[in-house]
């Protein structure tokens, strides 16, 4: 059960109200209206309508206006009731009830704030509870800290505490059971959680956000008619127009985008991110979908990927955008691949077998012209040396 919550009472600045009354009293005694007003009572209390304020004793600082309004109140204090029946059974300080049968029940509620016809009617014990609106709270019992600001907010609340509804019928259902279950949750905008039951700790501010959920918990809406179709699923983030609107069962999904996950029905742990992301995908789970590829079909960049090594499969994408490994047998599987890498490293290996057999052929070849060029220039040494040695031709006469 929601803990009660402990506030400090400001009685340094309730004990300032009569002094600043008292002051009033030494006034100039000078008649503003004639005849003057009725009503005027010791302690500093109003009173105007049948049996307004009937019982009261020793009680300060109260008006009651209406039919029966603080009808009840004997040593009660600061409590405002305006309106028929307001506050008729009151025992508690420092409510205020605006609005015919405005707290009509409250015995032992204090520093309750309700204005609207039939505001907060059935609030016994219930404290620090704010309603604004016809019907709002209207079934609170002993509920404490809510606050409900619109027609028929948080109407059939009973135990409930910590809840917060903004607009008319939000939260209307919580905590019908009077189980005590349904605490914590906001709801900003007209029906927002309106079938809540015992729901706990969950927020949706858009019109009819979360309008379905009855038993979920900490679900995350934002945007009109965002997860409006979740019954009981838990831990869900939808965020924009009509996000994840469709999913009754599902829990722990993320979709961020207007009308993202828009046919999706059932699934949980899912991620969409992107308008209209998820277009067609009806029941799956633990998937991840960025985009719609009807519309986001042109580039993709992704940082942290480029210039940074890993080890792992290959992945390739298929025609559907869809990311990961080629299949076994596939060519771009890891065994083919670590095949055609074993090919490769062989094939490495051979050449450079071959380029070493070349580079030495090349030597050897180098190694032999320089010998054949030596060779030659020692030839063409021992021919000059001849040329000079050799001796000149004679002419002899036959006789």
């Amino acid at each position: 059960m929601y803990s009660s919550i402990q506030l400090k009472t400001p009685w340094r600045g309730l004990l300032l109200i009569p002094l600043v009354l008292a002051c009033f009293a030494f006034l100039p005694q000078t008649q503003a209206v004639s005849p003057s007003p009725d009503g005027c009572y010791p302690n500093f209390t109003t009173a105007e309508g049948c049996n307004a304020l009937l019982f009261l004793t020793s009680g300060a600082g109260n008006t009651a206006v209406g039919w029966y309004s603080l009808f009840s109140s004997t040593t009660d204090n600061f409590s405002t009731g305006i309106g028929g029946g307001s506050l008729a059974l009151n025992s508690a300080d420092s409510n205020t009830a605006t609005g015919a049968a405005a707290l009509l029940l409250n015995v032992h509620g204090t520093r309750n704030t309700a204005a609207g016809t039939d505001c907060m009617v059935y609030n016994d014990s219930g404290d620090f509870n704010d309603a604004v609106g016809a019907f709002a709270l209207f079934s609170n019992v002993d509920g404490f800290s809510n606050n409900a600001f619109g027609d028929s907010a948080l109407f059939e609340n009973v135990t409930g505490a910590g809840n917060t509804a903004f607009g008319d019928t939000a939260l209307e259902n919580n905590d019908i059971s009077g189980a005590g279950k349904a605490n914590l949750n906001t709801a900003v905008g007209a029906h927002a959680l309106a079938a809540n039951t015992d729901g706990d700790s969950n927020n949706a501010v858009g019109e009819a956000a979360l309008e379905s959920n009855t038993v979920g918990l900490f679900n995350q809406a934002m945007g009109v008619t965002a997860l409006d179709a979740n019954v009981d699923g838990a831990s869900n983030v939808g965020v924009g127009d009509s996000a994840m609107a469709g999913n009754a069962h599902g829990s722990f999904n993320t979709m961020v985008g207007d009308a993202v996950g828009p046919d999706l029905t059932d699934g949980s742990d899912d991620i969409y991110i992107g308008a209209t992301a998820g277009s067609g995908a009806t029941s799956e789970s633990g998937t991840i979908r960025i985009g719609d590829p009807e519309f986001v079909n042109h580039a993709c960049y992704i940082a942290g990927i480029t210039g940074v090594a890993v080890t792992g499969d290959p992945v390739v994408v298929d025609a559907n955008g869809q990311l990961g490994v080629a299949p076994a047998g596939s060519p771009l599987s890891m065994k083919e691949l670590l095949k055609e890498d074993q090919v490769v490293q062989e094939l490495k290996a051979t050449t450079e077998k071959r380029a070493a057999m070349i580079a030495l052929r090349e030597a050897q070849i180098k190694s032999l012209t320089a010998a054949l060029k030596q060779q030659t220039e020692q030839v063409q040494r021992v021919s000059a040396q001849l040329e000079m040695i050799r001796p000149a031709p004679r002419v002899v006469d036959n006789q």
